[in-house]
């Protein structure tokens, strides 16, 4: 039982036991046995994040279920790993070497010192921001729906915003709030920060305080920190920019809307695709130039240690440092005066040549099982699930059984990670001493 092992089995078991719950009368509105594939659906799209379903959540389980799918798209969101850890220190056991090693993957951590440490941090950190989201989202939830009902969606969708999950209980997802700047900017904070990961998040916090106590010696950023925060704010304006020149004059997403709207639907759009799955406009009525640009914004997804999917931000910075330095004739790749280590390049890779076989695989699938949908549909679908993120063009719901369960496999394989699920299956790697001639090769 290596931890690569321990960490695709604990998934596997959790999203089991969320079939069984939400499987029972007490989840369903209607109080009858809900099917098996419902609920297997729904357990392993809120334990992998995405937010793709079947059903209506608000309106097809009841407050349990609702609750059940909140509960696993926050042990998913932590990972099995955390959580697992968080419960033994609650309990006040100590975890042994193994479930160090563990953690240290799951986290793609360097190291495993200061492993409680890190996880009391995010714990910390996910509980600070799901409140505040919480108190952001009662002004616009309580005047129409009451406290009660109100601060439940409130916890419902501030805690799927943090673990950008992207369950929604109202029928249209958030398009009734699409002009409510408050709904679109705390939504959109979650998510960034749900995603662009702990470590950075700790960084900026001590960097702040720093500054703030004006230390003689202040925290130096990580080169983890500069990629993602630089990248992410990079995609991000593209994003705004690109879809609100493309979808502008598009009637039947943002061509009514008045001009600030337009913007406040641009930004949310260009956000959601990093992973987190909430609409504010009909994605099946984008032009097919706006769906691919969600598509490639929801392959390139979030960062390493945070609660998003896709690729990863600092995956898609190597691959292009990698390509750079083949331009300019560099032997070395470089990013921000550091030099990549060559087992980096490979790992990105192995995840770039992993993902788009997942992707094309069960794209090809779902093209056998249901021949009457266009292919963009079917290439949107099998990018979201992959991907974590929980977009769709309304397609999701009419599938055959079949394709369900591909998309299930699907969400699974992204949640844990191509090189994850393939270690787990070959073991861990034996070092060896042996060493075999160089020769050329033509590429390209």
């Amino acid at each position: 039982m290596t931890a690569a092992r321990t960490i695709i089995l604990g998934f596997l078991a959790v999203i089991l036991a969320g079939t069984i719950l939400l499987m029972m009368p007490f989840s369903t509105s209607e109080g009858t046995w809900n099917d098996p594939i419902v609920a297997l659906f729904t357990s392993t799209s809120a334990v992998c994040v995405t937010g793709l379903s079947v059903v209506d959540p608000g309106t097809y389980f009841s407050f349990w279920g609702q609750f059940f799918i909140a509960l696993l798209a926050q042990v998913g969101g932590l990972g099995y790993m955390t959580t697992t850890t968080f419960l033994i220190l609650l309990i006040g056991r100590k975890f042994d070497m193994r479930q160090k090693i563990a953690i240290q993957q799951a986290l793609d951590r360097p190291g495993m010192s200061g492993s409680t440490q890190v996880i009391r941090s995010i714990i910390a950190t996910t509980v600070i921001f799901e409140i505040t989201g919480v108190l952001l989202l009662l002004p616009a939830f309580v005047p129409d729906y009451g406290w009660s009902q109100g601060l439940w969606l409130a916890i419902f969708h501030s805690v799927n915003a943090w673990n950008n999950a992207g369950f929604s209980l109202f029928k249209d997802n958030l398009i009734g709030y699409q002009s409510s700047a408050l709904v679109v900017f705390t939504i959109t904070g979650l998510i960034i920060f749900g995603g662009i990961g702990y470590q950075v998040i700790l960084e900026m916090y001590l960097w702040l305080r720093d500054r703030f106590l004006k230390k003689s010696s202040c925290v130096i950023l990580s080169l983890n920190f500069k990629v993602g925060v630089s990248t992410t704010i990079l995609l991000l304006f593209i994003g705004t920019i690109a879809f609100f020149c493309i979808e502008r004059r598009n009637p039947e997403t943002f061509g009514n809307l008045s001009l600030r709207d337009q913007w406040l639907v641009a930004w949310f759009q260009s956000v959601t695709p990093r992973t987190a799955g909430f609409n504010t406009i009909d994605n099946g009525k984008m032009t097919t130039a706006g769906l691919f640009i969600t598509i490639a914004l929801m392959f390139i997804g979030a960062n390493p240690g945070g609660t998003g999917g896709g690729i990863k931000t600092t995956t898609l910075r190597v691959l292009t440092s990698c390509t750079k330095a083949i331009l300019q004739g560099k032997e070395e790749v470089l990013l921000y005066d550091r030099k990549i280590a060559i087992s980096l390049i490979l790992k990105a890779v192995g995840v770039l040549v992993g993902s788009i076989a997942t992707v094309i695989l069960s794209t090809i699938l779902i093209a056998l099982t249901d021949p009457e949908l266009d292919f963009i549909q079917i290439l949107f679908e099998v990018m979201s699930a992959f991907a974590t993120v929980g977009l769709s063009t309304g397609i999701t719901a009419s599938i055959s059984t079949a394709a369900k369960l591909i998309l299930i496999a699907t969400m699974y394989i992204g949640r844990v990670g191509v090189l994850l699920l393939m270690s787990s299956l070959l073991g861990d790697p034996r070092p060896t001493r042996i060493h075999y001639p160089e020769e050329n090769l033509l590429v390209g």
